[in-house]
């Protein structure tokens, strides 16, 4: 994205719905109060212009390369989805919650089905905060174990559920979950389709929405398919 001084807040997320995002990160109105420069958005809201700009002149720039997941050892790829993927949801559900609350009280009254998507979607945000904390602090610290045990040539490893498919079991329908509720915010949202005429802020919530949705797949893709099964197997060979 081309970065200009004379460029206004509301038309840069006009050109890039996805500046939206990072102009709510830094509590920059880019909805009713965008008419005002970068610069004068920055020294309002007391933000260092330099950081802010360089997000935007990066925000098209595909964060996640593409790599052969399969071939990680556990313990990195546990890694990887905690500062990728849960880290992805914690900084988004907030921007979210923002957004879906706005638009729900301004608009829900012409567009009936923001006021189910802000429920199913607050719904879906206290599943996801419960589940990333049973994922740290239950089930990746086991298979850290498992790990590890397989490094040292031990098979002195205790589960304190029975077995690793027990906990999986459980991550595996909440992933269901989550996605069977994300399938009706689609459908609810034409596929993330704001309608004509649409302010910023109800065109930024469906991208995020979107963009949300795309890295869920994602996360539990790396889960369902490529850990979990990993999981057993070596569980499977040290016990």
């Amino acid at each position: 994205m081309v970065i200009s001084e004379n460029k206004t807040v509301a038309e840069y997320v006009t050109e890039n719905i996805k500046t939206a995002h990072i102009f709510k990160k830094y509590g920059i109105d880019f909805c009713c109060g965008g008419g005002i420069t970068v610069e004068r958005a920055c020294e309002k809201n007391k933000v260092n212009q330099s950081d802010l700009e360089k997000e935007l002149a990066e925000v098209d720039v595909i964060k996640d390369i593409i790599e052969d997941y399969d071939k990680w050892e556990l313990d990195f790829l546990m890694i990887y989805i905690e500062n990728v993927h849960h880290m992805y949801i914690r900084e988004s559900l907030p921007i979210i919650s923002q957004y879906v609350n706005k638009v729900a009280k301004v608009h829900g009254h012409h567009y009936p089905e923001v006021i189910e998507i802000n429920q199913l979607f607050h719904e879906v945000a206290n599943e996801l905060i419960a589940h990333l904390q049973k994922e740290e602090q239950i089930l990746f610290p086991y298979i850290k174990q498992l790990v590890q045990a397989k490094k040292e040539g031990t098979n002195k490893v205790t589960p304190p559920f029975g077995t690793v498919n027990n906990p999986i079991k459980m991550m595996e329908y909440e992933h269901d979950s989550a996605g069977n509720i994300f399938k009706q915010i689609a459908k609810l949202s034409n596929n993330y389709t704001p309608p004509e005429g649409a302010c910023n802020t109800f065109r930024a919530l469906y991208a995020k929405l979107e963009e949300f949705e795309q890295d869920l797949h994602t996360h539990i893709h790396l889960e369902n398919n490529i850990l979990h099964p990993k999981a057993i197997l070596l569980e499977k060979n040290i016990l």
